[in-house]
């Protein structure tokens, strides 16, 4: 598939480009979300409920990511916790803290993080070279552009609304993305941290009213529907042990397929028949409590909200 908008923002991000993230960009741990989806595996789902205009991967939300966090800190090691903040994406992501029950807060993958870089030796060496210590990456909660709690902005949550917006709601243009990113400064916020904002209140309320869409749509009856059967098919795979636990972290989402696709169980074939071919209108009504808000609202000036409370 051809992704033009997604090249024409990778394009525009790299106006600035790090160079040293280049070595970076072919280590293990890294080169594994190539082929997890950004999409929660619903690249794979029926066309009649999911039709994503783009194929947007975690790989690609990593590097964009990586270069938001760049353009707007000239921080090393900030840009490369930003780079490596979703090597613990297992395949499905999300859908693997709905099979955990964790709707809430969907975080609990990323307990792996820490130990999937120290496992991965090139990476290690290549931090080594640069005199970079494996915990100045692992922890990128630490860097507030990078990662920080909504109703905030920061790059992995302005780049989530873009590619979604992009992919999934195709809300998205290429020229709103050039206005977001030429709108987007660094302010301090009520507690002197630095954070992500805009210089305008009109392109603000453009990232909010996408980001509104996307909560929208990943708290739809078929969103929730959709998300717990696959959730249902990773959880029965793992109960006939077809695949265990760590096969998330260590297999392709097109591998996982194949081998649910290959598997004579009854329960997994009607499951999966029914994820890949079911229509809209045949989706049953399906209500998930606590399922994670994504909430927005952005600074438009220092210590000052798009959103006054």
């Amino acid at each position: 598939m051809k992704n033009p908008i997604l090249n024409y923002y990778k394009k525009l991000l790299k106006n600035d480009y790090p160079d040293f993230i280049d070595k970076y960009l072919s280590v293990p741990s890294l080169l594994r979300l190539k082929n997890i989806g950004y999409f929660c595996g619903m690249d794979y789902a029926s066309k009649d409920v999911y039709n994503f205009q783009e194929h947007i991967t975690r790989f690609d939300h990593s590097l964009t990511v990586a270069l938001i966090t760049w353009n707007f800190t000239k921080d090393k090691k900030a840009t490369l916790s930003g780079l490596f903040h979703d090597v613990a994406t297992p395949c499905f992501a999300h859908v693997i803290d709905y099979m955990n029950k964790d709707y809430a807060n969907q975080e609990s993958t990323e307990e792996y993080t820490e130990h999937i870089l120290k496992e991965d030796k090139k990476l290690n060496k290549l931090l080594a070279e640069d005199d970079i210590s494996i915990s100045d990456i692992t922890n990128f909660k630490k860097y507030p552009i990078v990662d920080n709690n909504r109703p905030r902005l920061c790059a992995d949550r302005l780049d989530g609304i873009i590619l979604t917006g992009i992919g999934w709601t195709k809300t998205i243009t290429k020229e709103d993305i050039k206005k977001i990113i030429s709108d987007i400064v660094v302010y301090k916020n009520e507690e002197n941290i630095d954070e992500l904002g805009f210089k305008t209140k009109d392109i603000a309320k453009l990232a909010w009213d996408t980001s509104k869409q996307i909560d929208i749509l990943c708290h739809s009856n078929e969103d929730n529907f959709m998300m717990e059967l696959l959730a249902s098919i990773a959880r029965r795979a793992i109960e006939i042990s077809l695949i265990n636990y760590d096969d998330l972290y260590k297999l392709t989402e097109d591998k996982l397929f194949e081998m649910f696709k290959r598997s004579n169980d009854s329960i997994l074939k009607e499951s999966l028949a029914k994820f890949e071919n079911i229509k809209i209108d045949e989706i049953p009504e399906t209500i998930l409590e606590n399922v994670k808000i994504r909430n927005l609202n952005p600074l438009v000036a220092e210590n000052v909200r798009l959103f006054n409370k």
